[in-house]
């Protein structure tokens, strides 16, 4: 698998498809998706100056997530419900912020202690892909790697 490549792809009007392999077995990926420490870690790309002020995440089914980011001296907030829970292997979540409700598939698939990443965002209508934070993919799965080789030396 390739380690350094990540993919976005529009699969429909309202769907889109990120991919990364990461050097690391799904059940740390799995922890740095789902472990608020870890998460806090990597999730926001450093590029965009954002500060990530709260983060809760109660990833269970039925569970909710909250993200707050103070960008330019203000706020904006990310939420929503986890709707499958299924470690180490599958997260879905509802990302309910937009008017519209998009929901967020996360796969882990594991060979030969590597672990390819698939995101899946399924968006209410075609206006919302372009809002979407899949640009944003690229940076934070670089971070994401850097977090997990950390991991790994310890």
């Amino acid at each position: 698998m390739d380690n350094s490549k990540t993919t976005v792809e529009k699969v429909s009007d309202c769907e889109v498809v990120v991919k990364h392999t990461v050097n690391a077995p799904a059940h740390l990926v799995y922890e740095a998706w789902t472990n608020v420490d870890l998460f806090r870690r990597w999730w926001v790309p450093k590029s965009f100056g954002l500060n990530l002020v709260s983060c809760e995440l109660d990833v269970r089914v039925g569970g909710q997530y909250r993200l707050e980011f103070l960008h330019e001296g203000s706020t904006m907030e990310f939420f929503g419900t986890y709707v499958e829970v299924d470690p180490p292997s599958r997260l879905v979540w509802t990302n309910e912020e937009d008017g519209g409700m998009t929901v967020t598939t996360v796969t882990f698939t594991e060979t030969d202690g590597q672990t390819q990443v698939m995101v899946h965002d399924r968006y209410p209508n075609a206006e919302s892909v372009e809002f979407g934070s899949t640009g944003a993919m690229p940076e934070t799965f670089a971070q994401l790697d850097e977090l997990l080789a950390s991991l790994e030396a310890k």
